[in-house]
């Protein structure tokens, strides 16, 4: 395991190097953050459609549900998973997904870390899959990409390598992995290779045996079940809101449940 780990993480230094040569800087420029993050505005309490997701497959993490041990998720990703415009970190969805999986899990011990820093995509991520999520020894990494990456025009096939690199590492790792698309926001909406992102992650999933959580298709679900976009997403026309983060971190946490072998709390089925 160590020889894979190592190779990969020459591969993730040679690609690297590649997405942020200076022919490609205007890409990977971070996106300015706001000057506040967290904007306090109440929580939206409203309820959450009741849309279920396909399970996950987790078995590393199943394992470590019945060996008795503690099961440690790691959040990796940007400004979506760090809970950018949500009321305070506790409203972040890594919060939340913890306080659903605890509560259904009430004899294990489950710690969910959030290594989301706002700005960043799978050429800023990629570099610190090692220290931010391998070295924590988790039995799941989720992680969330492709959004920055589509708004500011990074080269569709540059995402795609550092994807492949990034799942052959975290995968040598022996890990499970769950990879998660992009909100239906307008900024994220208006991106011309938007679609092309989310398909690169959905073919990364399937071809390497990896889970994919799409954001995107979970959002469709709810606007065709009658409740618009606008109702989970902040003003800034990216982020969640309140209301968002809280309804897909429980629609992950009962994706999670089902692959678990764990009946979640009741949602109404629906097909994409």
């Amino acid at each position: 395991m160590q020889a894979a780990i190592l190779f990969w993480a020459r591969r993730l230094v040679a690609v690297c190097a590649f997405a942020t040569a200076p022919a490609l800087a205007q890409d990977t420029a971070p996106i300015p953050a706001p000057a506040n993050p967290f904007p306090h505005t109440l929580a939206d309490d409203a309820s959450c459609p009741r849309v279920r997701m396909p399970a996950l497959d987790v078995p590393i993490l199943r394992q470590a549900m019945r060996s008795n041990a503690e099961m440690i998720i790691v959040a990796l990703g940007s400004s979506s998973t760090q809970g950018w415009h949500s009321s305070d970190i506790a409203h972040s969805y890594p919060a939340i997904l913890q306080a659903e999986l605890q509560a259904a899990l009430p004899s294990a011990h489950v710690a969910v870390i959030n290594r989301g820093v706002g700005g960043q995509d799978a050429a800023e991520m990629v570099p610190r899959l090692a220290a931010d999520a391998l070295a924590i020894r988790p039995s799941l990494v989720i992680w969330q990409l492709g959004a920055n990456g589509a708004m500011r025009r990074t080269d569709p096939e540059v995402f795609r390598d550092l994807v492949t690199a990034g799942v052959a590492a975290l995968q040598a790792g022996k890990v499970d992995l769950v990879l998660m698309d992009n909100q239906r926001a307008p900024a994220v909406l208006a991106a011309p290779a938007r679609a092309q992102f989310d398909q690169i992650l959905s073919e990364a999933a399937a071809r390497n045996g990896a889970g994919l959580f799409s954001r995107g298709t979970l959002m469709d679900l709810w606007q065709q079940a009658g409740h618009p976009y606008a109702q989970f997403v902040s003003s800034d026309g990216i982020h969640h809101n309140d209301h968002g983060y809280r309804c897909m971190a429980k629609a992950l946490a009962a994706s999670i449940l089902d692959g678990l072998g764990i009946t979640p709390a009741p949602f109404r089925s629906a097909r994409r």
